[in-house]
């Protein structure tokens, strides 16, 4: 067991594969020479050397195209991407090409490449590179989708991610980069099983990424009994696990950093509906982002996403009514 930063671990998990393994490849913008813009690769072209670990031109589709090629030959890329927004100009290589080679080949072939990019707001970076973008890829049959929540997740999810035969994604919230925890380089994730960060009976929370810290935050602050489902795995998401926590609390919210329309947490409260619709005491709805651009301005961008305290507002409303309560900027007048 070792005390780590979430970057840090995201190193670890990197360089133990890569040593594992000799077909394993690192490249990305400013990944080797400068160890990442984020120090998310601090060490790995020392060890590794410049045959392992490339810097790339400014190019996304230029060099994903290049690791879907590699993969498909043989090797094992792992790419990073400065930005998740920096990936709509591959989308064509991804959910065209990598994500369907294994379909379109019979088996033949696949892709067991990893794309690993920083997501998410909180830091300062505007509109254009804040955003966390999962819902690009939950609908395209072929992709896995990944999101780490601290430091131990970060690194069993993405040694799990490299070691998976066909494309996986990793987005990594860049806000806890700096993030402190405990990791056991013994544990590896099951790609598509969920983690219990909590455990109640009056009410399930499901989260993701850094709305798990923010989610846990909340429970504490409202002293109710919850279970607090940390998703890790958007596509294929833990069905059993959630399902089997909402038959337990009869009550389910789920947080999303991700704006209202389209967010990733409508699949999971319309499949629990379908499912347990008679055993629910009261409606499950989801805490989002509001349907804007994410600000820049820093008072404005800290009210984007949700809050521990208006979490707490709406666990304490569902456990009392039974309606869904309204979003913070229907309660404060500023949008309908």
């Amino acid at each position: 067991m070792a005390t780590m930063r979430f970057r840090q671990a995201i190193v670890a998990a990197l360089a133990d594969e890569m040593r594992l393994d000799s077909r394993i490849i690192f490249f990305g913008e400013d990944v080797a020479e400068a160890e990442g813009p984020f120090k998310t690769s601090e060490g790995i072209l020392k060890e590794f050397g410049p045959e392992r670990v490339r810097d790339t031109p400014i190019s996304e589709m230029g060099f994903t195209g290049a690791a879907v090629g590699a993969a498909m030959m043989g090797l094992r890329p792992v790419i990073e991407i400065m930005f998740i927004e920096f990936l709509g100009v591959a989308l064509d290589q991804i959910v065209t090409e990598a994500a369907k080679t294994r379909y379109l080949s019979q088996g033949s072939l696949s892709v067991p490449m990893t794309i690993r990019a920083s997501v998410g707001s909180g830091l300062g970076f505007g509109c254009q590179h804040s955003q966390t973008l999962e819902h690009w890829f939950a609908s395209t049959p072929g992709l896995k989708v990944l999101m780490p929540s601290n430091a131990q997740s970060a690194y069993s999810l993405l040694r799990a991610a490299i070691r998976d035969p066909d494309p996986v994604i990793v987005l990594e919230p860049r806000i806890l980069y700096a993030e402190r925890g405990d990791v056991d380089y013994g544990i590896i994730a099951e790609i598509g099983k969920a983690q219990m960060r909590a455990t109640g009976d009056e009410i399930t929370i499901v989260a993701l990424g850094q709305m798990v810290n923010v989610a846990e935050e909340a429970i504490k602050n409202s002293g109710v009994s919850a279970d607090l489902v940390d998703l890790q795995t958007i596509i294929p998401w833990d069905r059993e696990t959630v399902l089997n926590s909402v038959k337990k609390t009869s009550r389910l919210i789920v947080v999303e950093e991700a704006p209202l329309s389209g967010g990733w947490g409508s699949e999971i409260v319309a499949y629990v509906t379908s499912q347990l619709f008679s055993a629910l005491k009261s409606p499950p709805f989801r805490i989002t982002a509001p349907d804007v651009p994410i600000p820049f301005n820093g008072g404005l961008e800290s009210r984007y996403a949700p809050t521990a305290s208006d979490v707490t507002r709406q666990i304490l409303h569902a456990l009392k009514n039974q309606d869904v309560p309204q979003p913070w900027w229907v309660v404060e007048g500023i949008a309908g």
